[in-house]
């Protein structure tokens, strides 16, 4: 097989359309491809033949549908022939992954940061980076996920975990690398990733929803994801659930960042308990039985049911995707949840579907790499 090293497409125009079809969807037919870009076939074949001649899409093997006739060959691309890396930035480490063009995850590596200080920190990235660039030839571009405000996919705007504000971290990474840079919020990263090669994909509008030191949202509506220049102030956490709940830090009763951030179940479990333990241990003593535990992941369970409810009755998404180092809540406390999705769903409503990913630190990487071939495969973001 052919690996190609040339440009992702010859143009901006159909070309473009017909490979993202096969790089999002494939290995897939022609006839699909015609059908999902409204293409005749002709069309289709004058559009996919220099794809194919370049190495920039391959035929696989045939397959029959049971029907009588020649078996089609699909086409799908060659996911090796590029290499991206993802990092996920937080305020005391640097995890990265090398991937393909699908976002397999190839390799890992991780730092401690020595300090928040800017250059500290883009000496630890160019450390981690220079380690998982060494495992292949070239690498097409680079993407970093974090818990800020981003500018241009460049500038970070705020990052309150690192303590950093105007930081044109995107441009000093690319000095630092010469790979091509991209820098995003962590949470549109990881749906993203949903998007384009997770449980998202195909689907015309789904949300998510990440727990963990803190609580993210991104949703996709008509095939694209919503955001704005507030994506990555983190809004959601602002989401009232629990009028008699604990105060945030922002002065807010019972909102979202005061009963479901992993901080927030553990600070509860330990007064109730009258001993400290951390989010794990929660949950653990949770799911033992242990009342008082009980109580308060029950409690946080019915707030985030609540949360799912009030996200399914304004965008009506196809799939709600829970992610983020705390997902096991929605394990621990799944009962709870579909209480507090019933107590604020019309009971004729449809249930709403969710799915929980694995809540890996890799998850939040992977993000970062989708966001970079992005970058590779639709040129720079405006």
């Amino acid at each position: 097989m052919r690996i190609s090293t040339s440009p992702w497409t010859p143009d901006t125009g159909a070309s473009r359309s017909v490979a993202l079809e096969v790089l999002i969807h494939g290995p897939i037919s022609r006839s699909d491809i015609a059908r999902r870009l409204d293409l005749s076939a002709g069309s289709l074949t004058r559009l996919s033949t220099p794809l194919i001649e370049s190495g920039l899409l391959v035929e696989v093997e045939e397959k029959t549908d049971g029907r009588a006739g020649r078996p089609s060959r699909p086409l799908d691309i060659v996911p090796e022939s590029q290499h991206f890396i993802g990092i996920k930035l937080t305020g005391v480490d640097v995890l990265g992954v090398l991937t393909d063009l699908r976002a397999a995850v190839i390799a890992s590596e991780h730092a401690v940061l020595p300090s928040r200080d800017p250059d500290a920190v883009i000496a630890t990235l160019v450390e981690v980076v220079g380690r998982l660039r060494g495992k292949v030839d070239t690498v097409s571009a680079l993407g970093v996920g974090m818990g800020a405000l981003i500018a241009d996919h460049a500038v970070v705007t705020a990052a309150p975990f690192l303590e950093w504000s105007e930081v044109p971290l995107g441009t000093l990474l690319e000095t630092a690398t010469g790979i091509p840079t991209v820098i995003e919020n962590d949470v549109v990263a990881f749906t993203e990733a949903e998007h384009w090669f997770g449980a998202g994909r195909g689907l015309d509008r789904f949300a998510v929803l990440t727990l963990g030191a803190g609580i993210g949202y991104g949703t996709v509506i008509h095939d694209e994801i919503v955001v704005d220049a507030d994506s990555g102030i983190g809004l959601v956490g602002h989401w009232p659930l629990d009028p008699f709940g604990p105060l945030c830090p922002a002065g807010h009763r019972g909102c979202a960042r005061s009963v479901l951030t992993s901080t927030a179940i553990s600070t509860a479990v330990s007064a109730v308990l009258g001993q400290e333990v951390d989010y794990d241990e929660a949950l653990d003593r949770a799911a033992a039985g242990e009342p008082a535990a009980r109580r308060v992941v029950d409690d946080a369970g019915r707030g985030l049911g609540r949360m799912i409810a009030a996200i399914a009755n304004l965008t009506a998404p196809e799939l709600v995707i829970l992610g983020g180092e705390g997902v096991r809540l929605v394990e621990v406390a799944a009962d709870a949840i579909q209480e507090g999705i019933a107590a604020d769903r019309d009971p004729r409503a449809r249930r709403v579907p969710l799915v929980a990913t694995s809540g890996d630190n890799v998850e939040w990487c992977r993000g970062a790499a989708v966001i970079a071939i992005q970058r590779f495969v639709l040129g720079k973001r405006s």
